[in-house]
């Protein structure tokens, strides 16, 4: 079977990829395990490992990378949509306020889920929506968890600082007051993947009038129950793709 897409560069890495499957390689053993010449092992994995799809374990070998982790779990993403609904309606019935679910996307955060409510002054946020990653509690709670350099890089414009999000890792959730839109507040708490990476942010928005200057205070407990349901309905379902995997590897 030709497995040769036509656009080498693109074959050569899927081939480096394919060699670290088996576990970590020094570029002698990745040289061997490709059949590449050593400069061209050595630039794709550098090139990968850019973009976090190769890392170095504490030996300095070449390994898989983050983003294959987080791609897996953005394949459950409409598992995660099917579930969302439900969550954000529960949780705008409760708090009587909008309801939302965004996920990370470069520089912004999208969002893919929403509840409005129905009647009277509310922070309307429509599906789609792509807001900056540098003001929000949802924004907060995307970078809280990252890895400090990309925390680091996230910190340059915000209106948030690295105290701040300190508070939100140890508390497990994050609230803001006016500062993605004067007037506006908001408490967003993680939804994780089922390698305990943050995947999604949920959140509830509505008028400092309502939510207070404390939103917090008023809605913490109910917004991380909310995304937590998530975190549980994406931990199942990759339970279950594993049961479903194990049981055909034993066909």
């Amino acid at each position: 079977m030709d497995t040769s897409s036509g656009v080498g560069v693109l074959d050569k890495a899927a081939v480096v990829l394919g060699a670290l499957e088996a576990g970590p390689s020094t570029l002698a053993q990745l040289v061997t395990a490709t059949g590449l010449a050593r400069p061209t092992a050595h630039r794709l994995a550098v090139a990968l490992e850019h973009h976090r799809l190769v890392a170095r374990d504490m030996q300095g070998r070449f390994v898989l990378g983050p983003r294959l982790a987080e791609l897996a779990a953005a394949a459950g993403e409409d598992r995660l949509l099917a579930a969302a609904g439900p969550v954000l309606g529960a949780l705008r019935d409760h708090t009587n306020e909008s309801a939302q679910l965004f996920r990370r996307q470069g520089d912004h955060r999208i969002c893919v889920s929403a509840a409005e409510r129905p009647v009277g002054l509310r922070d309307s946020i429509p599906i789609g929506a792509s807001l900056t990653m540098l003001a929000g509690s949802a924004a907060q709670v995307l970078l809280a968890w990252e890895e400090p350099d990309r925390l680091h890089r996230g910190l340059h414009g915000a209106a948030f600082t690295a105290t701040t999000l300190s508070g939100v890792r140890r508390r497990g959730w994050a609230q803001s007051v006016g500062e993605r839109e004067p007037g506006v507040a908001s408490v967003s708490a993680p939804v994780r993947g089922p390698s305990g990476r943050v995947v999604a942010a949920v959140s509830i928005s509505g008028p400092i009038e309502r939510l207070s200057r404390q939103p917090g205070r008023l809605h913490a407990a109910t917004v991380m129950a909310g995304a937590n349901k998530l975190t549980e309905v994406l931990a199942r379902h990759a339970a279950q793709q594993e049961a479903q995997q194990a049981a055909q590897n034993a066909v």
